[in-house]
Formats: C-alpha cells, sequence, structure tokens
C-alpha cells in the first residue's frame, strides 16, 4: 500500500511539529483530492507551528495555507483528472488540513485552474504572499495609483512587500521606497524594484507627530502596529494605504487627522475569503504582465526542513520566499 507525508501539528502535552505517513484518503461529492507538487512557507504558516497563537482551530492539524498540483480524484463536474490548480485561502491550513502534505482534500470551490505560462512552483513561488500582494496593488490602482505616484512598501524584506516591490516595477513606478530594517539587503531590494531604501529610524522621529511630510501617495503595509501609526502622517493629500500584515502587532494608535484634514484612505486586504473573480483575474496577471524574472530568488525545501524555516522567519531572520516541494511517496 502507497503510503504519504505530511507535516502535522499535534498539541498533546506540549505543542509540537512531526512528519507522518498516511494512505490515500476517500472524497466526498463536491470535494477533489490533490497531489500536492509545491506548498510555501508563510508569517501565518509559521505561527501556526507554535503555541497560543490563534491560527489553527483544531489539533492535529496540518498547516500551509497555500498549495499547487494537480487532481487526482473529483467527485465535481468542474474538474477533472490531471487538471493542474491551487488553492490559497479560505480554510486551508487553518479550518482543515493544509498544503504541507503529499495528498490533500480540498472543497471545490476552492479551487483554481493554473493559468496558462504558470507552473505549480511558480505558482507557489508567489503562493498567498504573491496573492495578498496582488490584491494590494489592484486596490491602490484602483485609487489612483500610476507611475507617476510615489509609493512606500514597509516590511520590504518580507515575501509579500518582496511581491509589491515587483509588481509596482512591472507598472512601471518610477518612486519606490522600501522600507527595512535590514539595510544589508539594499541590493537585493534593488533589484525587486525598489529605487530607494530608508530604515525606520532615517524616516521617522522620537516623537510622533499627527501631520508630517507628505513624501507618499501611496503605501503598501505588511507589519501594522506602531510602524503603521507611524508612516500614515508620511501620506500626502487624498492618498491610500493597502493595510495587509501584523507582524508588527494588531493595534493602531493613531489621531483622525490624517483621515479628516488630507482625506488619506485605509484599504483592507484580505487574502483569505477574496472572492474568485478576484482571484481569476489576479492570477492571470501573475502569469503574465506580472510574472516573476527567472532570476528571482525562491528557496526550495524539503518537509524536514520546515520547521527550522517557520522559527527562522518569526525570528525576523528570513528574507524572501522559500517553497517546499511535495508529492512524493514511500
Amino acid at each position: 500500500m502507497t503510503e504519504y507525508r505530511r507535516l502535522r501539528v499535534i498539541n498533546d502535552e506540549n505543542l509540537h511539529t512531526e512528519i507522518e505517513t498516511f494512505t490515500k484518503p476517500e472524497i466526498e461529492e463536491n470535494e477533489v483530492l490533490i497531489k500536492v507538487s509545491y506548498s510555501g512557507i508563510n508569517y501565518k504558516d509559521a505561527l501556526a507551528t507554535k503555541a497560543n497563537t490563534g491560527v489553527l482551530r483544531d489539533y492535529p492539524m496540518t498547516p500551509g495555507i497555500d498549495l499547487a498540483g494537480k487532481i487526482i480524484d473529483t467527485k465535481d463536474d468542474r474538474y477533472t483528472i490531471d487538471d493542474e490548480v491551487l488553492v490559497t485561502g479560505y480554510g486551508l491550513g487553518v479550518k482543515q488540513d493544509g498544503g504541507l502534505s503529499d495528498l490533500q482534500i480540498v472543497p471545490a470551490s476552492w479551487v483554481v485552474k493554473l493559468p496558462e505560462n504558470l507552473s505549480a512552483q511558480q505558482a507557489m513561488t508567489f503562493g498567498t504572499a504573491g496573492f495578498t500582494a496582488a490584491l494590494s496593488v489592484d486596490a491602490l490602482e484602483k485609487h489612483g495609483l500610476s507611475k507617476e505616484s510615489r509609493v512606500l512598501v514597509t516590511g520590504a524584506t518580507g515575501g509579500v512587500s518582496g511581491f509589491a516591490l515587483h509588481f509596482l516595477k512591472q507598472i512601471g513606478c518610477k518612486e519606490i521606497t522600501a522600507l527595512s530594517r535590514k539595510t544589508d539587503q539594499e541590493d537585493y531590494l534593488k533589484g525587486l524594484g525598489a529605487t530607494a531604501i530608508l530604515s525606520p529610524d532615517e524616516l521617522f522621529s522620537e516623537k510622533i507627530r499627527p501631520l508630517n511630510k507628505q513624501l507618499f501617495d501611496f503605501v503598501i503595509d505588511t507589519v501594522g502596529g506602531d510602524t503603521l501609526a507611524q508612516v500614515i502622517p508620511f501620506v500626502h493629500y487624498g492618498g491610500s494605504l493597502a493595510l495587509c500584515g501584523n507582524a508588527g502587532g494588531i493595534k493602531l494608535n493613531t489621531t483622525v487627522l490624517p483621515f479628516i484634514l488630507r482625506g488619506v484612505n485605509l484599504l483592507g486586504i484580505d487574502s483569505v475569503d477574496a472572492s474568485m473573480e478576484q482571484r481569476q483575474k489576479l492570477w492571470h496577471k501573475m502569469a503574465n504582465e506580472w510574472a516573476l524574472p527567472a532570476s528571482f530568488n525562491v528557496q526550495q525545501i524539503e518537509l524536514e526542513q520546515v520547521q527550522e524555516t517557520a522559527d527562522s522567519l518569526l525570528a525576523g531572520k528570513h528574507v524572501g520566499r522559500t517553497i517546499v516541494a511535495l508529492g512524493g511517496k514511500i
């Protein structure tokens, strides 16, 4: 009997991860079974491996909020055997077992067919991080983002931010500022698309002002917390911020002045329950006009290295995007 492998987060006497084997499961109506080729390591996945983070709804659970692979069984007329597909968000890796598994059952309504020109490996190089960045840029475009806009991207060495820099470059934005404490990553950030690099110490004074110099027309913020509070006063009249992360905290201590005196907009970005229309539109863009260059730096690991990578990400030491190769069998 063929056996497959998956990462499990187990909460018995203490919360821990381990790799376990399992056999091919049976699917029910309106489900598909996917042989997973690749998944990714996102911030939420890293949190899922730790206690008291509130990410997982039950235990034991297989984390992994994204996956790409090939359908090997289906009970839904929209899909056939060998369809190449991807899944991000919904309850994957949170409410039900996720992508860090050789095989995975998912509801057919969650599935996006891989666009032409996009392989499973490329799809997971983007993953949830890329899709979140695409949603952020798309939201800003709807609020007036253009080639002439001055854009700030916070937490710039993270996965979402890196893709945001790339997408902004593909649009043709001429002034893209990356905000990062990792000043040794200047070459990496400029390679992605940043035209200027700032550290928080360079941008922020010790005292937060309700209104500051209007340096940026648009902001993609992946950090939240104090960083976001200090960025808002720098946004130009009528500008917008796309908020898509909380690595720096969930609380926002600010004033109403930028919003009522400068007409600044806060745009919440949610990749979990985005519509299928949005998903299809933006994955098509990522496969075509927003495609990654062949030189894009992505790290590929095996299932045994997931916990080490998750620890590095939570410690703030991780740079760029890491994907996990799956689909093997014993």
